[in-house]
């Protein structure tokens, strides 16, 4: 598939800026580029609250019984740190390129104030995953912050206003009231968002759903409806699989051992750990560290 002219144009400025596959951090902590010159099957991961911009290649994310695509022309809106799977579409001719900007609750906060924008009674609940179209506003905002990395002058005296532009585009897109939901605290979808948050700080400790209820200030029954409906998967299978994903990271990326690893993340036995780490990643944890190291030397 040839890219438009406008995705090309940010190909050419991200291309230049790649290090290697897989993400490459940038003088502004908010933004990171990414690269990958090889198909990758569906897997299991997650991303933070996030705008994903892909101006070459192609990404096909899988929540609950959603398909979700997202190439040049779109870009993907992460309002909340979601397990999901994924399966990326490249080559070495024509590698997955580009960007990823982490979303800071201080600055949609500060946005969504100066805009004046709230929600509106009966407002259907928010989407927390969804790919929108590219508009000629987040267009130009993504190539202004991509132009400003190319210079580190301009970085530097313009990178958080080009950040600012680019999530000022999004607040204006067809994710808007997901991101605006986020710092309104409001109603059942604020109350999971806060029980997730809390989740994502204590994943490693003994959890009940009865508590994660009352923190939620919930009905059981309520609490797993709605939990449901916002993670597509109900809190133990949501915690399994963040504490899975958690591990994956601590073996690939910062070198622990599985016992380590099964320990840091909750627990308490290894085997069980391992049965179900192969059941979530289709490998064996060690096997996986070893194929995962191999890949990023080849």
């Amino acid at each position: 598939m040839t890219a438009d002219a406008p995705a090309q144009a940010l190909v050419e400025l991200i291309a230049p800026l790649v290090e290697r596959d897989g993400y490459t951090s940038t003088p502004l902590p908010a933004v990171a580029l990414m690269a990958m010159h090889r198909p990758c099957e569906r897997t299991p991961l997650m991303y933070e609250p996030s705008l994903i911009i892909v101006a070459q290649g192609h990404k096909i994310g899988y929540l609950g019984d959603r398909e979700i695509h997202y190439g040049p022309g779109q870009y993907l809106v992460q309002t909340l740190p979601l397990p999901f799977e994924c399966e990326t579409h490249a080559s070495a001719e024509a590698p997955l390129l580009g960007m990823a900007v982490r979303l800071d609750p201080g600055l949609l906060g500060e946005l969504v104030t100066a805009m004046g924008e709230g929600g509106e009674e009966g407002e259907e609940a928010p989407v927390p995953m969804a790919s929108v179209s590219m508009t000629g506003g987040m267009q130009g905002a993504v190539a202004r912050l991509l132009k400003a990395l190319h210079d580190p002058g301009e970085t530097a005296a313009m990178g958080e206003l080009r950040v600012r532009d680019l999530v000022f585009e999004a607040l204006r897109g067809q994710q808007g009231p997901a991101l605006r939901a986020l710092v309104r605290h409001q109603g059942h979808y604020s109350r999971i968002v806060q029980v997730l948050s809390w989740l994502h700080a204590h994943f490693a400790e003994e959890v009940s759903v009865e508590a994660l209820a009352r923190r939620a200030s919930m009905s059981l029954s309520t609490f797993h409806q709605h939990f449901r409906e916002i993670a597509q998967a109900s809190p133990l299978q949501y915690l399994k699989r963040l504490r899975l994903i958690k591990a994956q990271q601590l073996l690939v990326q910062e070198n622990r051992n599985v016992n380590q690893a099964a320990e840091a993340v909750g627990y308490r036995s290894v085997s069980q750990f391992s049965r179900d780490y192969k059941r979530c990643f289709g490998t064996a944890p060690l096997r996986h560290r070893k194929e995962e190291r191999a890949r990023q030397v080849s």
